[in-house]
């Protein structure tokens, strides 16, 4: 069992800057997928970034060029640098680790764009 706590979410201005970490429990293993998703209310929930065991990265088209997703595998981590963030990102945002047929969800973290 896999359990997820993301941290680094709040409010923040349009144009800012805001940096998402996922902190796993266990041990993450490098053929792990691992990725962000969000959910905006009224909406359903979207991937944002994934990045796999062997480092290859996909980003939605509206998050390309702003956001970055990284992991650490020996610090059990997964990370999503947001920058020149727009009000559109406002949203719930849960990290996910995909291992082999299994899915884990953390419990979300809220980020709010001001224009």
């Amino acid at each position: 069992q896999v359990q997820l706590v993301e941290s680094g979410g709040g409010l923040v201005q349009a144009g800012g800057s805001l940096r998402l970490s996922c902190a796993a429990s266990g041990t993450m293993f490098r053929s792990d997928t691992m990725a962000w998703y969000r959910q905006a209310p009224g909406n359903q929930r979207e991937l944002v970034a994934s990045i796999w065991g062997g480092g290859f990265r996909n980003y939605a088209g509206s998050v390309r060029g702003r956001f970055t997703i990284s992991r650490d595998n020996g610090k059990n981590t997964v990370h999503l640098q947001m920058n020149s963030l727009k009000p559109e990102d406002t949203a719930v945002y849960y990290c996910n680790l995909q291992r082999m047929s299994s899915d884990y969800w953390g419990q979300g973290t809220q980020v709010t764009v001001s224009s």
